[in-house]
């Protein structure tokens, strides 16, 4: 039963916000509401998922950076030249890479969701808490790989209306926030600042129509 509620609930936050015409970014309360009433229902908290201010620690803001700023290069330098080489994917118009271009109103306010939405939401919703109920539904032998692949899975395919090239990029730099927080002992900060770094630099090139 409890592994129906999961997966239920793993769908729920997956599709909801590409289904569901809520005000700007209002399903994130709704979602976090949901895997709190959860959480609550498992006897369990946001510490589990590996979120509490306990376990900031400094290194994080210094390993998540620079691991932002490496992702980064690769992923202009290397990811989407391949995908590019490899697959004639049409050009998508994406709206928000358009209105950021020299809009800086919007710009900053974006910003502000990039660590909101991008940094804090997306880290504690996926490698947080999608990735641990996909532990507990796995036997132990494989279930930290098979659930580090699902989790990376529907973090691409959560970012479909992008385009499919920046849904398989998606798919390779959750991939990368992830080798953090199972580098670091399942402490999200570190994919936390790494993500929302991340958003900054892309949002702050887009700005500089340099993307």
């Amino acid at each position: 039963m409890k592994n129906l509620v999961r997966i239920f609930l793993i769908l729920t936050v997956v599709i909801l916000p590409h289904v569901l015409p809520l005000p700007f970014f209002s399903f994130s309360i709704i979602v976090i509401a949901s895997i709190w009433l959860f959480l609550k229902y498992d006897r369990s908290g946001f510490a589990d998922l590996g979120f509490s201010l306990s376990r900031f620690k400094k290194k994080a803001v210094l390993y998540g950076t620079l691991t932002a700023i490496a992702v980064v290069a690769i992923t202009q330098f290397v990811t989407f030249p391949l995908i590019d080489l490899v697959f004639d994917f049409p050009d998508t118009e994406v709206d928000l890479y358009n209105e950021l271009e020299g809009n800086t109103g919007f710009y900053l306010m974006m910003l502000v969701f990039a660590w909101l939405i991008g940094g804090f939401y997306e880290e504690i919703v996926f490698r947080g808490f999608i990735f641990t109920q996909f532990k507990h539904m796995f036997g132990e032998k494989y279930r930290i790989a098979l659930s580090f692949m699902l989790t990376s899975i529907l973090f691409g395919l959560y970012h479909l209306q992008l385009g499919p090239a920046d849904t398989i990029n998606a798919l390779l730099v959750g991939m990368g926030y992830h080798f953090l927080v199972l580098k670091f002992k399942g402490n999200l900060w570190y994919s936390i600042i790494c993500h929302g770094t991340y958003n900054t630099i892309v949002m702050t090139l887009l700005y500089l129509g340099k993307l």
